[in-house]
């Protein structure tokens, strides 16, 4: 017989494919939504489309980026193009 694997152990998904995110990441990942879901906000109530559309990048690409040191250097950039295209 095989080896018998819990199925509630989160071991179990790893050979899969399935890997669960860091809390570092999942940190990141809501401060930056959050950010992004102000900024978008903020630039539909006052007609700044450059805002509206970073906003909307900081909302999104935690999605498609996996490694945390990456997500916060991107999300660090866009913050600073927030800063930027403040006027």
């Amino acid at each position: 017989m095989g080896k018998a694997v819990a199925l509630n152990s989160i071991d179990a998904t790893q050979p899969l494919g399935f890997a669960l995110p860091t809390p570092a990441y999942l940190v990141g990942a809501l401060l930056f939504g959050l950010i992004g879901l102000a900024a978008y906000r903020y630039g539909g109530k006052v007609g700044q489309s450059q805002t509206r559309w970073i906003g909307l990048a900081l909302m999104l690409y935690p999605y498609a980026i996996s490694a945390t040191w990456l997500m916060y250097l991107i999300g660090a950039a866009l913050c600073g193009a927030l800063y930027w295209f403040r006027d």
